[in-house]
């Protein structure tokens, strides 16, 4: 039995106690600042009010005034803190870590450089150890599709988990495979990585159709709209050869983007890319905010209709675009091979009409860059 510390208590990261209690573990489930009042229930009734499941009888659930000593003896320590949790992660969590002791990430995001770089996080957290511990703590991170509370409802899961460290990659497999989540092995960091950043950003590019489907059937009204942001609201107007084009391109500039990080484009089509964007477009704020975008709210109003929850996609969306114009500004990638991603930040940024624009769309010839 191991002793496995997570370090905020959303609900991928909450949900990650599952396999973890079931094999025997010590979980220990730290609450950031923002998660007090989930900690508070956890600790009052076994109940996460987010999640909202029971959580494994056997979970210590810690405020985060406890993280000391919540890390104490860890073996493992899962960071299931959101993209814009990271550099909070940085700054309290990493100079307390121990030599040697893996953190597997479940955050999804990538760092931008000033340089147009994209640095995937398990590297940026890397780059954030004080100097005397890097090197010596090994990050591994999760990709592939994987909703929270079917993982705590033992669904058939498969992920991959990956780092540069093949060995600590295959020790943290070894701590949380069930025979309900399913774990491959990859060292290939920024294509795993990648793949998990921007499914984000391209779920809300596919379900701008579900909203346009729903506007032709007259489904404009605010009523209709808030129901719209309820969990599991159907679709008004079922309709699905634009989606599935939408997702084709997707899966496409995902390729694109990936190799110019420095991974295996082709993880794009599978699992860790085409995977998990399929599970993000049937259900999440994602798929919500692209589909009140579909309906022509604009960006602004429709944040508010989401009551400003972390809209991960539209940060992916932004760090991306920037990156992309930086690079080509030095010749090194054609914009025109992301039409799909640069229409998404027209219409975010600038209000344009949410139609895709199709006819753009698909092999030009090359896979990526660089220009010529």
């Amino acid at each position: 039995m191991s002793i496995i510390t997570i370090v905020g208590a959303g609900m991928m990261g909450s949900a990650m106690s599952r396999p973890a209690t079931d094999n025997g573990h010590r979980v220990r489930l730290v609450g950031t600042p923002l998660d007090r009042a989930i900690i508070d229930s956890i600790r009052t009734s076994g109940y996460h009010p987010t999640l909202r499941r029971q959580m494994p009888e056997s979970v210590e659930a810690c405020q985060v005034e406890e993280l000391d000593r919540a890390l104490e003896g860890a073996d493992l320590v899962i960071g299931g803190v959101s993209s814009f949790g990271v550099e909070w992660f940085a700054d309290h969590v990493l100079p307390k870590l121990r030599m040697n002791v893996p953190v597997l990430s479940i955050t999804k995001g990538l760092n931008g450089g000033g340089d147009g770089e994209l640095i995937p996080f398990p590297h940026h957290l890397e780059s954030r150890l004080p100097p005397e511990k890097r090197g010596r703590i090994p990050f591994c991170a999760v990709g592939g599709p994987c909703i929270s509370f079917e993982l705590a409802d033992r669904r058939h899961t498969m992920v991959v988990f990956c780092g540069s460290d093949g060995r600590a990659v295959s020790k943290v497999r070894r701590m949380l495979t069930t025979g309900y989540y399913h774990v491959s092995e990859s060292t290939d960091v920024a294509g795993v990585e990648g793949c998990a950043a921007l499914k984000n950003a391209y779920a809300m590019g596919v379900s701008l159709a579900v909203g346009i489907a729903d506007r032709e059937v007259g489904e404009l009204d605010s009523e209709s709209a808030k129901a719209l942001c309820s969990p599991g609201a159907p679709d008004r107007n079922p309709v699905y050869n634009p989606q599935a084009a939408l997702f084709a391109q997707s899966c496409l500039e995902m390729s694109r983007i990936v190799r110019l990080l420095g991974g295996d484009e082709t993880l794009a089509g599978v699992l860790p890319g085409a995977g998990d964007l399929f599970v993000t477009i049937f259900g999440g704020r994602t798929r919500r905010l692209g589909s009140l975008l579909g309906r022509g709210i604009p960006f602004p109003e429709a944040r508010e209709m989401l009551h400003n929850v972390t809209l991960e996609a539209v940060a992916i969306i932004r760090c991306v675009s920037r990156a992309l114009r930086l690079r080509a500004e030095r010749g090194e990638v054609r914009l025109s091979d992301f039409p799909l991603l640069f229409h998404m930040e027209a219409v975010l940024e600038g209000g344009a009409p949410p139609e895709p624009p199709y006819a753009l769309f698909g092999e030009t010839g090359k896979s990526a860059c660089p220009a010529e």
